[in-house]
């Protein structure tokens, strides 16, 4: 299993913060590293992260990786557009997609080939992914500073609910509070509904499967002049969300997603520590969603729906109907209370309705799961 080669793609816009770190847990990866290729995008980084990059090509070269490429863009495409770049140059059966505020443990990538190698039906493998905290410091400083890992769950993959709340699985538990949760078992290797984006690892031919058609806009006298042009994930999105909307697909494609506890990571999340459980959580929580850029917000609010949109069963809708009503009133009077802003992407949600609606007919005529066994992930 040692002799397969393995991509890690890492897409990173001013990072400097991270980088260093992150490219540290590379380099100490057990997995042969001649079997190791690492992939960069930057996307229009204006900080020192690229000649933080360039100061770790020799190490690289020294250590023996079998690849190293780097990819600079003017422009931020985006994290999965960004993504998509660098799968024209991945050569890994398997596919670690990085991100840069994400440290993998050294035997990551063993572990994780491992236990993939043993199911051809296995897509895409879920770490048990673990909080770590970087101080902010002056750019001078950053080297200074090292991670602090802790046993607190960042996640452990996405679960849907009924309502199609989606969260992510142990997000903010205590080692002792996974030791005893009855509701998953942190120590299990377990089929889940779907992979987080911090630090999933795909075969690459399940990424390749999911593909769809861009449904590019052209006018009528040119349409006979476009070529067909696919993608992994739906660029429309342009960050945040792109992730559950590939994993769904994946689910719905045929392609098993499976957490596994030993395959371990940190990650320094930005935006929530824990899961909200009640809604006087969302009360407590609004100075700390305020902290979080607007535009993020607001592709969450048009993004998650846009993946409803494409990806769920009309059946099930309608049979969850109530519980899906009721939330969304909830989430609404919530965000015109207190996120007013994140409202402003209804026009773009519905001018684009139609296209994700063709989309929706395309991804619907290859589904190979029924809804009745999708429904085992509704909660």
């Amino acid at each position: 299993m040692s002799n397969l080669l393995v991509s890690i793609n890492l897409v990173v816009l001013n990072g400097e913060k991270y980088i260093r770190h992150c490219l540290g847990a590379v380099l100490a990866q057990t997995y042969p590293h001649d079997k190791i290729q690492l992939n960069i995008l930057d996307n229009g980084s204006s900080d020192n992260t690229k000649s933080i990059i360039a100061t770790y090509n020799q190490q690289l070269t020294t250590n023996n990786f079998a690849k190293f490429f780097l990819l600079e863009s003017k422009k931020n495409l985006g994290v999965w557009p960004g993504q998509e770049e660098l799968l024209k140059h991945t050569n890994g059966k398997y596919v670690v997609t990085l991100c840069v505020d994400v440290l993998m443990d050294k035997d990551f990538i063993k572990n994780a080939v491992e236990i993939i190698e043993k199911d051809k039906k296995i897509g895409a493998l879920q770490p048990k992914v673990y909080r770590f905290d970087l101080p902010e410091v002056e750019p001078r400083n950053i080297f200074e500073v090292r991670p602090q890992k802790t046993t607190i769950i960042d996640t452990c993959g996405f679960q849907i609910f009924r309502s199609r709340r989606i969260i992510n699985i142990g997000h903010g538990l205590s080692f002792a509070e996974a030791s005893e949760s009855k509701e998953f078992n942190f120590d299990k290797q377990q089929e889940i509904f779907a992979v987080e984006g911090a630090v999933p690892v795909f075969r690459k031919e399940a990424l390749e499967s999911c593909r769809i058609s861009k449904t590019s806009e052209v006018e009528p006298r040119n349409i006979f002049e476009v070529r067909p042009q696919t993608e992994v994930a739906d660029h429309d999105y342009f960050w945040y969300g792109d992730d559950l909307d590939l994993a769904w697909r994946m689910r719905l494609f045929g392609w098993k997603q499976v957490f596994a506890p030993n395959v371990i990571a940190w990650h320094d999340r930005q935006t929530t520590k824990s899961v909200k459980k009640s809604w006087s959580d969302y009360i407590t929580r609004v100075p700390v969603r305020r902290r979080i850029p607007i535009k993020k917000r607001r592709l969450d609010w048009r993004n998650t729906r846009w993946t409803l949109v494409k990806n769920d069963y009309i059946i099930n809708i309608l049979k969850d109907l109530p519980w899906i009503v009721s939330r969304e009133f909830a989430v609404l009077g919530y965000t015109v209370l207190f996120e007013p802003k994140a409202l402003k992407e209804i026009p773009t949600f519905f001018r684009y309705l139609p296209k994700m609606l063709r989309k929706r007919r395309e991804i619907m005529k290859r589904v190979v799961v029924s809804p009745k066994e999708f429904r085992k992930w509704l909660t």
